[in-house]
């Protein structure tokens, strides 16, 4: 048997148990491009950092310029109304700046270029329209006071406006779901109410009051307006009221929503209530009769939405800054009214005291205002660059495939790390900043939120090629974040499952090069991994209780928590937001117009995809078993913790079975039985004495060949030839052992099942069909060695010509070793057996054995000597003949004799080559003994010494397994030469 072949095909099939996604990557950009998705965006914050560090300087600069030279040189000649209390102002304004970075909240608050805009979104839109409404009911009704209609609003606005900047937090805190709901539901209806009650009190206004101030014109033609605001008004109140019904949770309602709306209901929703509350700001505006009033209103709301718009305090101090140099640089007046200024000295002269000291007062001040000036451009030009950050911010979840809510949610945190990190330290000191080490970072960080967010970055930059080898390289070499992937990986609580899951996912890359020596406990914690989704099993009620039940087998219903896990709502902290919230991918309507084509487009250039939904792949047990697979295939003593863990080979094979119960749909265990597959073909093609004893601990499972037997008898083999294969490999690695073979043997369905794999052809010959037969053959064969019984079930399977079949095969390069192997073995073990068919068969063969003899080398020599080695026994004559008439019985002696040379050195992949050789001479010469003659010419007497003295134990075994032998023969080597000697001898 070609043992290098069974090497072969067993890293084929066990090398397939990875779970990947695909990711769409940007391929115009080469592969440095595709290994830093985030190069832009890094690039652009160090550019916006930059600039802030720049103006921080300046800002710093004027601080000490201030203190120093203005108020401690010339406290008593600066103008106490502008200079002074300017310079005194703006020190102030720097000593809150520099003393709040010592606290990174309170700087964040106040000065900072990141976040200083944000966007108006929904929930601003309707704080803005709602005081505005309130402000023009105010005005309606209390015309009188309308000073202070005016102020209740914009005191109204000041908790909202503090809620913001100081504890976004507290809101969420003090109102419950509930009532967040309740806000977001019903805030639109409340804010059309005011409007209907302003526009619907114009109609019972007298007007006289107007008359006073106005003329009867205008008057008369606002009185015309009203009916048209008042209808416009009942439209946009029906609208808003059937929008707000259709967002209650009552089945009828629902249905007719969905019947008008489709499928695109919750974006439909959101986009008419966006326009209604756009329309009613509009609105409010031409409610005042009196021009300034509308005037009023409208810079109210403009007011509203920059303050509403604003993150921290960042854009205001910027335009102090401004505002104040400007004041004073543009007029360049330092002096008093009663000081004299000499132009040439730069000098203001106290003409009531001139002794005062005025010497270089305007440079001095013409310096600080300078460094002022510049500093607020520059921390505007900041905010303004930040402001597009989105853009990239976008970009960057694009290409990096940051899908969803969380992808958005993470490039946000990364944007922040970034800009963080530029902020400190040296200004010019190179950074080495980047998605892998922000992802490291927060997975070695002790909030559950950014372990989260840090292992998914972790596993989208895995799906990339060009950065999977370092991110691995350097999650092996950092202990402290293995430490912390392996105890996300061990975390049991259900609330734990996604970051549990994606945990999982990573381990399975890294697990490729990771040494268990390295990291105690990773055996352990994966193997807990295969308990998930265990529900309760009934136990023997002779030895466990009930409650012993219960506790060994807890019920969880793994369904349901992945609908769980789907359904549940992210709480981000505004009070307008609720479970509607949508993650999906925006679209307008499935019409083929080419407007709507158009907004598609546009749409999908400016959205996150959606976020792709968990598949079948994404079970735990299954994940971790790919992890074991790629443990077993890194490092040998990986698989001996594997053997040492207590349960672990139970556990795998247990998934082999397809289960009754509602744990796991159909489609999941089907991976299930897969990846179980996957990692015991892996494990019983190990090595060595560990892989001894791995397939002897597999092969005395008592279900085991029972659950093999019901894959094959519950898969059809067209439909499931993944698992038709894994199945025959795994066969063909246990029967390696006498034991197993005769185990296997004495099954009734495991030889025909694949008796049928390999003579029977698949309609498509894909390389999927080609690889199964390959794989089913070579467990035919190794089930045929030294096991007579399993040669005779084989020969007796009356559903094919088995001899007729194998024959036609040796002309095939894919499957000459293994139908060779199979029919030398047939010829062995079961020669009285074979009918005069199957020797004719044999007999047309033996041409085309010998010509590839007389050139093969190695394992296919081998193999080829010990298939004509039992034909010249079984049709001795049919041998002799085809040498004469092929005119080849001396160069096919002499190719006996020179390979018997040339082989004088063992090899573990064709130890048995020098045996075969030999029983192909003994059975020539115990035919004829005129052979002899033929040998003695060519030397083979010298031969024969020489293998006597160079003869090895590794030649006793039939196939190596590294440095293992297995299927040790019954004759040793020394006495085939010295049979062979004694036949030599005769002639």
């Amino acid at each position: 048997m070609n043992v290098h072949t069974v090497q072969a095909m067993a890293a084929q099939i066990t090398g397939g148990g990875e779970h990947r996604v695909h990711i769409e990557a940007d391929h115009g950009g080469g592969q440095a491009k595709a290994a830093a998705p985030e190069r832009l965006l890094t690039g652009f914050v160090r550019s916006v950092a930059l600039i802030e560090r720049v103006g921080n300087s300046l800002g710093t600069l004027a601080f000490t310029w201030a203190t120093v030279v203005l108020l401690g040189g010339y406290p008593t000649v600066l103008h106490p109304y502008d200079d002074f209390s300017f310079a005194t102002a703006i020190v102030f304004l720097e000593a809150t700046r520099m003393f709040s970075r010592n606290n990174r909240l309170d700087y964040q608050l106040f000065f900072n270029s990141r976040g200083a805009f944000r966007p108006l979104g929904w929930n601003g839109l309707v704080v803005v329209v709602f005081f505005t409404s309130v402000l023009v009911f105010m005005e309606n009704y209390y015309y009188h006071y309308y000073l202070y209609g005016l102020g209740m609003p914009i005191v109204m606005a000041v908790p909202h406006v503090v809620g913001r900047f100081l504890c976004p937090g507290v809101g969420r805190l003090l109102i419950c779901n509930p009532l967040r709901r309740a806000i977001s539901l019903w805030s639109p209806l409340v804010v059309i109410l005011f409007l209907v009650l302003s526009v619907f009190h114009q109609s019972k206004h007298s007007f006289d009051d107007y008359e006073v101030v106005l003329p009867i014109s205008k008057v008369q033609k606002y009185q015309a307006r009203v009916p048209k605001l008042q209808a416009l008004v009942v439209v946009l109140s029906v609208v808003v009221f059937l929008l707000t019904i259709s967002r209650l949770r009552f089945p009828k309602i629902t249905i007719l929503v969905a019947r008008a709306l489709g499928s695109k209901q919750v974006l439909w929703r959101r986009v008419i209530l966006n326009l209604c509350m756009l329309a009613a700001g509009v609105m409010l505006v031409f409610i005042p009769p009196f021009g300034f009033l509308s005037i009023i209103t409208g810079i109210f709301e403009v007011s509203a939405v920059a303050i509403v718009s604003l993150g921290n305090l960042q854009i205001p101090a910027a335009i102090v800054r401004v505002v104040l140099a400007l004041i004073r640089l543009i007029p360049h007046d330092y002096c008093n009214d009663n000081d004299n200024y000499d132009m040439d000295n730069a000098l203001c002269t106290n003409s009531t005291n001139p002794g005062t000291p005025t010497t270089n007062l305007t440079p001095s001040l013409n310096i600080f205002y300078g460094m002022v000036l510049g500093q607020g451009i520059l921390y505007g030009v900041a905010c303004i660059l930040e402001f597009f950050s989105f853009i990239l911010r976008l970009s960057l979840a694009r290409r990096g495939g940051f899908r969803g809510q969380w992808g958005v949610e993470c490039v946000r945190l990364y944007y922040a790390y970034a800009f963080e990190k530029y902020m400190e330290g040296d200004v010019l000191a190179p950074k080495k900043i980047s998605l892998r080490r922000f992802a490291m970072e927060s997975l070695n960080s002790h909030t559950p939120k950014m372990q989260l967010h840090g292992i998914r970055i972790l596993h989208i930059l895995l799906q990339r090629a060009p950065t999977r080898p370092r991110i691995v390289s350097e999650l092996n070499a950092s202990t402290k974040t293995m430490d912390s992937l392996i105890r996300l990986l061990g975390r049991t609580n259900p609330e734990d499952e996604t970051i549990r899951l994606f945990a999982a996912k990573v381990s399975v890359e890294f697990a490729k090069s990771l040494r268990v020596v390295t990291v105690p406990g990773v055996i352990q914690v994966v193997s807990a991994l295969l308990d998930y989704g265990n529900q309760q099993k009934r136990g023997n009620p002779l030895l466990d209780t009930y409650s012993e039940q219960e506790e060994r087998h807890p019920v969880l219903n793994v369904a349901d928590s992945e609908d769980g896990r789907q359904d549940a709502v992210h709480d981000t902290g505004n009070l307008l937001e609720t479970k509607e919230r949508s993650t999906q991918q925006v679209g307008i309507s499935e019409q083929k117009t080419w407007i709507f084509k158009f907004w598609q487009q546009m749409l999908n250039w400016w959205s996150v995809p959606m976020e792709e939904p968990p598949t079948d792949l994404d079970i735990l047990p299954a994940l971790g078993m790919s992890i074991l697979d790629n443990l077993a295939s890194c490092d040998q003593d990986n698989c001996v913790e594997i053997n040492r863990a207590s349960g672990l080979i139970p556990k795998i094979i247990g998934f082999t079975s397809y289960r009754s119960d509602a744990t796991y749909t159909e489609a999941q265990q089907k991976v299930l039985v897969l990846s179980s597959l996957k990692l015991l073909n892996r494990l019983t093609s190990v090595h060595g004495e560990i892989g001894i004893t791995l397939r002897h601990k597999v092969s005395k499972h008592p279900f085991l060949l029972r659950n093999l037997v019901q894959i094959l008898l519950r898969d059809s083999i067209m439909s499931s030839k993944e698992l038709w294969k894994l199945v025959a490999g795994i066969l063909r690695n246990l029967a390696v052992d006498g034991n197993a073979r005769q185990a296997i043997g004495r099954d009734k369905v495991i030889i025909p099942k694949l008796m049928q794999a390999f003579l029977t052809p698949g309609p498509s010959s894909t390389d999927a069909d080609w690889l199964l037969r390959e794989v089913a053959g070579q467990a035919l064969a190794m089930l045929a060695m030294d096991n007579i019984n399993n040669c005779l079930v084989m020969l007796r399977e009356t559903r094919y010509k088995f001899i007729k079949e194998l024959t036609g095969m040796i002309h095939i390069d894919r499957y000459r070793c293994v139908a060779a192997s199979l029919l030398r073995n047939i010829c062995l073990h079961a020669r009285p057996e074979l009918k005069e068919n199957d020797l004719k068969e044999l007999s047309y063969i033996l041409r085309e054995v010998l010509e590839r003899i007389l050139r093969a080398e190695g394992a296919e020599l081998e193999i080829l000597t010990g298939l004509s080695s039992q034909i010249s026994k079984a049709i001795p004559e049919e041998f002799a003949r085809e040498l004469e008439l092929g005119h080849i019985k001396e160069t096919f002696v002499k190719r006996l004799v020179d390979s018997l040379n040339a082989n004088m050195e063992p090899s573990a992949d064709y130890p048995g080559i020098r045996r075969m050789i030999l029983e192909q001479a003994i059975n020539m010469m115990e035919h004829d003994s005129n052979y002899a003659s033929c040998f003695n010419k060519c030397r083979m007497e010298e031969a024969l010494s020489t293998v006597e003295e160079t003869a090895s134990e590794a030649e006793n075994y039939n196939i190596f397994l590294g440095d293992v032998g297995l299927m040790e023969t019954r004759e040793p080597l020394p006495s085939l030469v010295a049979k062979t000697k004694q036949l030599l001898a005769i002639r």
